[in-house]
């Protein structure tokens, strides 16, 4: 489409950093020159340091991306509110354009914004594309959003098949910036201290994430087995693409284009793709349970759990904020060592413990383990779910406002779907099931089987009977 106006388009980009499918950079070229603009605000507590790693790194990449079509991309910092009408009055701006974010805070914020430049004379638009679904397009038959996960995702998924048939073209045309601007705003990077090893691990950014995409579906294609083998630890078999779709590096709408596609042509397994395709679904019922409940990161979704007798440190959750976090324990008392042992992965249970070494040396951690590990620190340990969640929130590269605090209320049972609220994962059960020549566990315990292994800090069977006690005390 020929660009109908001379003045400047501003994409504010947050969660979306990319240039294909993207559709406030597609609207912003349509109508002509574009200026980039990120800029680092705190509507809500601050990026855990592996996510902040991940997000510089994918800023820069989009900083080079964007250059080479000579659109700029300048960094603020400050209340957005003020930042986004200054830097468009600066570059003589006739619109500012976004894609849409869902949690309260950034909600309210974004629709002041939207208000403040529409009052001085600009345009501003939102668009969808962050999610399969927005939220209140999908509600229960009384118009309330769903708290349970099956029937939300037989609403949800005629919405999100219909908006992936209609992926078109992923690369906007003309984009392009204006003829002059002023020197260019190269984002600085800013380092957590265990991010040498990260960086063996993890590639950002937008061209990475389309070829992880590519891989995942050669995978699917050559050898299938998604639907059964996504639990099994020792396999490369998930996608990998949770990071990239946190900080929008491809379009949850491109993935499941792409996968449904592949299956409807017969190139990969039908089932395969169900299950994958519902996987994303879940993503998108985190972020409508968050929408709809703000506080979800610290409030308990089932009031009854507020008299659960969780273990409970607050000057544990406020070391988490300092960017500096000893893996020791920082006093001999019983809590803090357990809580430390956990963390470093030397708990003497040895599918925690992989599980947690997986997550300090690469920024993630296989979804089994994931819910093995928050099961025994809720359950067996009964730690409240927000220090493990806080944890999660520091070395995870893939940590969103959304899918942390909900995966760590179901798994703590306190959340939405949580059934039953009591299951406890047994780390003994579950390696034998999906990790029988315990392939993961050595591969990530160098020393397991040896005496530099620890002895198991806590025992399973008294650790379980303990917890469903307490859980039955609640009912």
């Amino acid at each position: 489409m020929t660009s109908t106006h001379d003045s400047p388009t501003v994409v504010w980009f947050r969660d979306d950093l990319r240039i294909r499918d993207n559709a406030a950079v597609r609207w912003a070229a349509e109508r002509g020159p574009v200026i980039g603009l990120f800029i680092d605000e705190n509507p809500g507590r601050p990026l855990g340091g592996a996510a902040r790693w991940w997000r510089e790194r994918s800023l820069g990449l989009l900083y080079h991306d964007l250059a080479s079509h000579g659109v700029p991309l300048l960094r603020r910092s400050g209340d957005p509110v003020a930042v986004v009408a200054e830097v468009a009055t600066q570059v003589g701006a006739g619109a500012v354009t976004w894609n849409r974010r869902y949690h309260q805070p950034w909600c309210e914020i974004d629709a002041e914004i939207k208000t403040q430049l529409r009052d001085q004379g600009l345009e501003a638009h939102s668009h969808p594309g962050f999610l399969l679904t927005e939220p209140w397009e999908v509600t229960s038959g009384a118009g309330t959003p769903y708290k349970v996960y099956t029937p939300f995702s037989k609403a949800a998924f005629p919405l999100a098949e219909g908006r992936a048939e209609q992926v078109g073209d992923p690369f906007p045309a003309g984009l392009t910036g204006p003829e002059t601007t002023d020197p260019l705003d190269k984002p600085e990077v800013i380092d957590p201290f265990w991010a040498t090893e990260l960086a063996s691990h993890c590639s950002p950014g937008e061209q990475a994430a389309l070829d992880r995409l590519e891989k995942f579906l050669d995978g699917l294609r050559e050898h299938g087995g998604y639907a059964q083998g996504r639990d099994e630890m020792a396999k490369v078999v998930t996608s990998g693409l949770s990071p990239y779709l946190r900080f929008g590096e491809i379009s949850i709408h491109r993935v499941w284009s792409e996968v449904a596609a592949a299956a409807d042509c017969g190139d990969i397994e039908a089932e395969d793709a169900q299950v994958f395709l519902k996987e994303l679904l879940w993503r998108d019922f985190a972020w409508h349970r968050l929408y709809a409940l703000p506080q979800m990161d610290t409030d308990n979704v089932r009031a009854q759990f507020n008299r659960f007798g969780w273990a409970w440190d607050e000057e544990e959750i406020t070391k988490l904020i300092d960017g500096r976090h000893p893996l020791s324990p920082t006093s001999t008392d019983e809590f803090h060592v357990v809580m430390a042992a956990w963390r470093a992965g030397r708990t003497g249970i040895p599918l925690v413990d992989a599980g947690m070494r997986e997550l300090w040396a690469t920024g993630s951690m296989h979804n089994r383990s994931r819910m093995v590990v928050a099961s025994f620190l809720t359950k067996n340990l009964q730690i409240h779910w927000r220090h493990g969640e806080e944890w999660f929130w520091e070395t995870l590269v893939d940590a969103d406002p959304a899918s942390n605090a909900f995966n760590w209320q179901w798994a703590a049972g306190s959340g939405d779907d949580a059934s039953p609220y009591f299951r406890i994962f047994n780390p003994e059960t579950q390696a034998r099931k999906f990790d029988p020549e315990e392939t993961y566990i050595r591969r990530w315990i160098p020393e397991y089987g040896t005496p530099d292994y620890p002895e198991p800090i806590v025992d399973l069977k008294e650790s379980r009977r303990d917890a469903l006690e307490a859980y039955d005390a609640i009912k």
